[in-house]
């Protein structure tokens, strides 16, 4: 590889990293005679970060170089780092090369803007047209949109890439205004609509002529930041919620807020990123999208942030211990989905195996119901266990959270260091 592009590549992908909305999930298309790649669900390889983030392994930005100066990002104009930009020709090559030496099954692609936003898009486009019609790559390719790009560069994207999306980032349009005055709502959402306008259109001619070209098969996503701002829980979990009712959005990402700009006042003082209250959003957004949960039944204004002690299925339970305890024997569907333990999978299995015979704790753990937790909100025959409302939620809750000691081994070698 080109000593040149090969440096390109190292300062790219470091500032691609920051960007979490690159899952492959949602579209399907096996390989076909004379094209290279596919998009089968495994066609698409990943690597994980230390942080447990998914990471797709081309996960690459077009230019670091960007005209805006938002203090939460890494690439903000006025840092003094290390700038690159990949030309068109070199981008689709390098993609290439990489499939061809199978290093990667697909491409996600972002970019900072430069000159102005149409100018940027103008270039993803050329990336993703160029991969598809002369090099017939047929693997998966995930497109960032850029807000403020016209419609006609979105929809003309809209036909190559399997996956758009366009970050909102900050989840208040008055936050966003604090720390990236030169963008606004108004830029974020325009492009959203614009796919998903294309989107529903596609779907149209796809009833009338079976070979219509497809417009986004995997829909659209977007990332939101945790921690760079006041904005509670509750104000991302309502955006969220909104989100997910247009018929285009598939994901909405959460990325705890890596302080990568201490010297910028606007910005919380994060010794490390807020990891475990994003993973209380993911699980929230769980419930949202598979658990039939309303975005006030796990957050409200009396608890306005996620318990980070206690997943939020199991606070909502503590919560109400009035709904408890449930006869795993007869309650419905939607109140199994209710219970702390109990999955969608688990939940299913248990409706189907009922129909046969009385369920008991046996029966539960082969269908995999977690009764560590499951057991103080059920009942069924031979469980001897109280109940929470038997023994109070705050007791409930104190044992579910209590730590056990490491055991230590007798037969394990110890050698104490004196410092």
């Amino acid at each position: 590889m080109d000593e040149r592009v090969l440096n390109k590549l190292k300062i790219l992908a470091e500032s691609a990293k920051y960007d979490v909305s690159c899952a492959s999930s949602g579209t399907s298309r096996s390989h076909r005679k004379g094209q290279i790649g596919s998009a089968e669900g495994w066609g698409i390889c990943h690597s994980f970060a230390e942080d447990g983030r998914c990471i797709s392994l081309l996960k690459i930005m077009l230019t670091n170089s960007c005209i805006y100066d938002c203090a939460y990002c890494i690439n903000r104009r006025s840092n003094d780092l290390p700038r690159a930009t990949f030309s068109v020709t070199e981008l689709v090559n390098l993609t290439i090369e990489f499939y061809r030496r199978n290093y990667i099954e697909g491409l996600f692609l972002s970019s900072g803007v430069v000159r102005n936003p149409d100018y940027t898009m103008e270039r993803l486009v050329k990336v993703v047209k160029d991969l598809r019609q002369v090099y017939c790559f047929n693997g998966y390719i995930h497109l960032k949109s850029i807000p403020g790009a016209s419609q006609e560069l979105v929809n003309e994207a809209g036909l190559y890439a399997d996956r758009m999306s366009v970050n909102i980032e900050i989840p208040n349009e008055q936050s966003l205004q604090l720390l990236a005055p030169e963008k606004d709502f108004q830029s974020v959402f325009t492009p959203m609509r614009y796919i998903q306008q294309g989107m529903l259109q596609s779907a149209e001619e796809r009833k009338k002529y079976s070979h219509a070209p497809r417009f986004v098969p995997a829909g659209q996503s977007t990332q939101m930041i945790v921690g760079a701002t006041s904005d509670s829980d509750k104000d991302i979990l309502h955006l969220t919620s909104a989100l997910y009712k247009r018929p285009s959005m598939k994901r909405v990402y959460y990325s705890g807020f890596v302080p990568v700009n201490g010297y910028d006042n606007r910005l919380p003082a994060l010794k490390q990123p807020p990891l475990v209250r994003e993973n209380r959003l993911y699980q929230a957004d769980w419930l949202l999208r598979f658990y039939n949960f309303k975005v006030d039944e796990i957050v409200d204004d009396s608890y306005p942030d996620l318990d980070l002690e206690i997943d939020p299925k199991l606070a909502w339970a503590l919560r109400h211990p009035e709904v408890f305890p449930v006869d795993i024997n007869r309650a419905d569907y939607e109140m199994l989905l209710r219970v702390p333990g109990l999955g969608v999978k688990s939940a299913k299995m248990i409706l189907t195996a009922r129909r046969y015979s009385r369920l008991g704790t046996s029966h539960l753990k082969q269908i995999g119901v977690v009764l560590k937790k499951a057991q103080y909100f059920i009942t069924c025959h031979e469980l001897p266990t109280r109940t929470v409302n038997e023994l109070k939620p705050e007791n409930v809750r104190r044992i579910l959270t209590q730590r056990k000691a490491t055991k230590i081994d007798d037969n394990q070698l110890i050698i104490p260091f004196v410092y």
